[in-house]
């Protein structure tokens, strides 16, 4: 379940990074990326 979870993240954060029109949007959606992942992994 956990493996579905972070693939559906990284697909999510792949798609949001293709969306970001400014290297600042691209650095929130990372951090917001990593803080998912550790949240999901500290679990």
């Amino acid at each position: 379940m956990k493996h579905w979870v972070i693939l559906s993240l990284l697909l999510i954060s792949v798609l949001s990074l293709s969306a970001c029109e400014t290297v600042k949007g691209m650095g929130r959606d990372i951090h917001n990326t990593g803080k998912a992942l550790e949240e999901i992994v500290s679990e």
